[in-house]
């Protein structure tokens, strides 16, 4: 049987934290100001200061994944 770099549990690992980043992502997002009115909201707690957060979180959790060494098969 052929070693591999990774287990499943890193793939499992990676996965969550992409999860993560685009879940950061989609808490950044939202409607932004246009020519006509402007929108106070693109300058919300949640979308400068906890989504920036939450996707550094993620990033971080896909490289312990990546890093994470799998268990010795005996």
């Amino acid at each position: 049987m052929k070693d591999y770099a990774f287990d499943r549990v890193n793939y499992i690992l990676i996965a969550v934290g992409m999860a993560v980043v685009i879940l950061g992502f989609i808490l950044m997002s939202g409607a932004g100001s246009s020519e006509e009115a402007f929108n106070p909201e693109i300058f919300n707690a949640l979308r400068v200061k906890v989504a920036p957060a939450v996707a550094f979180a993620g990033f971080v959790f896909i490289v312990y994944g990546i890093m994470h060494k799998p268990k010795a098969k005996e």
